[in-house]
């Protein structure tokens, strides 16, 4: 039994507290859940996220609780879960949502090295069996839709491009006029961060990839859609007129983005689809990809609509509506509405057949 200082994100469907059973026999995997020792001070990217949502510094000596899973960031870190691991053996903090193994890659400017820690043991419960997030998931993956609810995707070049906040501005207004809203961040890596702000913005209910059992969309081939998937199907018991689906990473990114763009039946309950782009090229890929997938972009926004010369750029060379979600997020709720949501009509015809409180 260990006393530890902070439990971080990944593991907040665990009823966890801060004394622990560990056992040194350790079971190297995704989603197992660590008890480590911080081994160093760090003056960037030097937070964890608590199960409460809230960030917290942390510092050398502190203990943790962290899982075991993979990542795969253009702007951040590349780790992956060791083959084997045992007491006393050195890993990495991979992620704000406490994600962990051993880093292979830094991006040092954006992030310098990561964190380094010390495994203490692996967490038991009072059975005990090693604790691992995937038996207390929300919903199970799946591989197929049981639902009709229509979908809004907001999909984006990289990370950091804007998609989150376009996300919540539909999000917000479409809450401010009635509408039921639920929504999800799959494709990428635990943190909470941004389904918090989706809930923050209106969403009836927001899920990430931790709910569906794991840690990183980027451990398994064809995870990624599965997630997804699992995610619309279990949003739908909460009877939302739409679920905004915010695509984590970038569309050749590793998390599997791809793989949930081409997907027919997806893409047969999407009516629109929103990009997000850094810039004019950006943009060009992003249009060009999608339209080859079948799923072509409403509009798009990210910081290549920061001013006149990109929004210009996008309506001229590929005949888009841009927006800047940061300055004028109610003109994009304005024009989806008008040009291809349809909100109105469905939501007319949504609640005759599944009436709501």
């Amino acid at each position: 039994m260990i006393i530890v200082d902070k439990i971080s994100s990944s593991t907040k469907n665990i009823p966890l507290t801060h004394q622990v059973r560990i056992t040194k026999n350790i079971i190297s995997a995704e989603g197992y859940v660590l008890a480590v020792e911080i081994l160093s001070h760090k003056k960037n990217y030097n937070q964890i996220e608590l199960t409460s949502g809230r960030m917290s510094t942390i510092h050398k000596g502190e203990r943790l609780l962290v899982t075991l899973g993979e990542r795969r960031a253009l702007k951040g870190f590349v780790g992956q879960v060791p083959k084997k691991l045992k007491a006393g053996d050195t890993i990495n903090i991979l992620n704000i949502g406490g994600v962990s193994g051993h880093c292979i890659s830094e991006n040092y400017q954006n992030v310098g090295h990561a964190a380094k820690a010390k495994v203490l043991g692996q967490v038991i419960n009072n059975k005990g069996k090693r604790v691992n997030i995937r038996d207390y998931r929300l919903f199970n993956p799946a591989n197929h839709l049981s639902n009709n609810i229509p979908l809004i995707l907001v999909s984006g070049t990289c990370m950091d491009v804007g998609k989150t906040t376009t996300a919540c501005e539909i999000i917000k207004m479409a809450s401010r006029e009635g509408f039921r809203i639920c929504s999800a961040k799959v494709a990428g890596i635990a943190a909470l961060k941004d389904t918090l702000r989706m809930e923050d913005n209106g969403s009836i209910k927001a899920v990430t990839i931790v709910d569906g059992g794991v840690t990183s969309t980027a451990s398994k081939k064809g995870i990624a859609l599965k997630i997804t998937k699992g995610a619309i199907n279990f949003l739908a018991c909460f009877k939302p007129d739409y679920i905004v689906i915010e695509l984590g990473d970038g569309i050749l990114g590793e998390y599997g983005v791809i793989d949930i763009m081409r997907d027919k039946e997806i893409q047969a309950l999407t009516r629109a689809h929103v990009g997000c782009a850094n810039d004019p090229p950006g943009a060009i890929k992003l249009f060009e990809i999608s339209k080859d997938l079948g799923i072509k972009p409403a509009l798009i926004s990210g910081p290549v609509t920061d001013n006149s010369v990109g929004t210009r750029f996008i309506k001229k060379n590929l005949h888009l509506t841009a927006i800047n979600s940061l300055t004028h997020g109610e003109e994009i709720f304005s024009f989806l509405n008008k040009k291809c949501l349809r909100f109105k009509r469905d939501h007319l015809q949504y609640n005759k057949s599944n009436p709501t409180t």
